[in-house]
């Protein structure tokens, strides 16, 4: 099982504003609250966001080597058009728009966001 993800991030507001909304509208309650970051929880899992001191960069790049995206399922094809349409008010933008909910080929219905920072999440839906 999976422990925790750590993210660093250039800015920690709107890494808060993004990825509080979606993990808490996926069933992560907040954890942890520190001046430089923040976590989400569920069951035994959780995911930080940090702006660390020593972090390098402004922008994560997910075509470069290391994280490309996270992916989490969605419980149907109704929830997942709801948060893609709630999406860009948080910071999300939705990736393959002209072939969506389907980009991912015609067997996996799931919706491909980025957020401002240059962080891809994979919306799932479970019962397609």
């Amino acid at each position: 099982m999976l422990h925790h993800i750590e993210l660093w991030v250039p800015d920690l507001g709107r890494a808060v504003e993004a990825w509080g909304w979606l993990l808490e509208e996926l069933g992560y309650a907040p954890y942890q609250d520190w001046p430089d970051g923040r976590s989400w929880r569920l069951g035994e899992t959780y995911l930080v966001v940090e702006q660390s001191p020593a972090l390098v960069g402004e922008r994560h790049d997910r075509l470069r080597p290391g994280l490309n995206h996270l992916a989490f399922h969605i419980a149907s094809r109704t929830e997942l058009d709801a948060l893609v349409e709630e999406a860009p008010a948080y910071g999300w933008t939705l990736l393959f728009p002209d072939r969506h909910p389907y980009a991912g080929g015609t067997e996996h219905c799931a919706a491909y966001l980025e957020n401002a920072d240059g962080f891809e999440v994979e919306l799932v839906a479970r019962d397609e």
